[in-house]
């Protein structure tokens, strides 16, 4: 074998070894991490403006999050359900019940321990608030940091793409065919569901233009649509989610052939809490200082950047 041959070989597996490296996640439960789940119940009483947690099938996440600013992974996760996510928006709606329901389908492929690491995690939604607003609270992706996006296709606007950056992977999930109500809006998967709705979505639909686009609706009208809404939702949280939701992996995703950019930031912040979060431990509880001085030595600096994530 010549000195090319070599060179070139050595260089294929650089190239072949850092693949494979930036496809490995973060952290592997049960081997370099030891999570514990299921120790914080979320608040699933049903209430006024949570009545659809009466359902069986309410979605319910698993977070995982750093200690601080600047602190390493949690011991534990803590859970969120629709109530948190309906404090965080302002108000209950049936928009916020189906984002949730997308990302909840999305990230069970992404995360199949069920832990569901924010420090990893990219979002693109709709330019609805329902929904940006519930990939931003689940994910923690934000604006500021370039991580949180908008569909670039108006087609997209009621679906939700999850990208874990560690795995690099992305899945897009959206409803089934037969749970969707939104006006002249096609379903960009392919599967529909296969049980019989309540509610009549075509009634629906019209029901929305009437309300929504039209103006001027009657009293009527706009009691009418609230309560088919809250019908539907209870009768599709009735059901395992996957039977009304569905998602797919995106083979070779590209951010920004996915992202509008009329809608991100120029200059986004660079996210310094997470630096830390897999950082070494020390080798006592309290260090004397002979191991104070033998730490530092080895330490990383840590130089303090504006707009920590609290």
């Amino acid at each position: 074998m010549n000195k090319w041959c070599v060179i070139f070989s050595g260089l294929l597996i650089l190239i072949t070894a850092k693949h494979q490296s930036a496809q490995e996640p973060t952290y592997k439960q049960g081997t370099s991490i030891f999570v514990e789940t299921g120790v914080d119940l979320p608040d699933s009483t049903p209430t006024w403006y949570a009545p659809m947690l009466k359902q069986p099938h309410a979605p319910v996440f698993e977070i995982l999050a750093t200690r601080g600013t600047r602190g390493r992974y949690y011991d534990y996760t803590y859970a969120v359900g629709l109530k948190e996510i309906i404090k965080f928006h302002g108000h209950d709606c049936e928009g916020l019940t189906h984002a949730a329901c997308c990302c909840k389908v999305a990230l069970d492929v992404l995360f199949p321990d069920g832990i569901v690491d924010r420090s990893v995690l990219w979002g693109i939604s709709g330019p609805s608030p329902c929904w940006s607003d519930v990939t931003a609270f689940i994910t923690g992706a934000r604006i500021q940091y370039g991580n949180l996006g908008f569909f670039k296709e108006a087609r997209y606007g009621h679906a939700i793409l999850l990208y874990r950056e560690d795995t690099k992977k992305a899945v897009l999930a959206t409803w089934k065919k037969g749970v969707n109500n939104i006006p002249d809006e096609p379903v960009v998967l392919e599967e529909s569901i296969k049980w019989k709705t309540k509610v009549n979505m075509r009634d629906v639909m019209k029901l929305k233009r009437a309300v929504k686009r039209e103006g001027h609706p009657s009293p009527y009208q706009v009691d009418l649509m609230r309560y088919l809404q809250w019908k539907h939702i209870n009768d599709v949280l009735s059901h395992p989610l996957k039977e009304s939701y569905q998602s797919k992996v995106v083979d070779k995703f590209d951010w920004k052939s996915w992202i509008d950019p009329k809608k991100q930031i120029a200059s986004p912040q660079k996210r310094s809490d997470i630096k830390l979060k897999n950082y070494r431990y020390r080798t006592a509880p309290v260090a004397a200082p002979s191991m104070r001085a033998d730490t530092t030595k080895d330490r990383r600096p840590n130089k303090t950047d504006a707009g920590d994530g609290k």
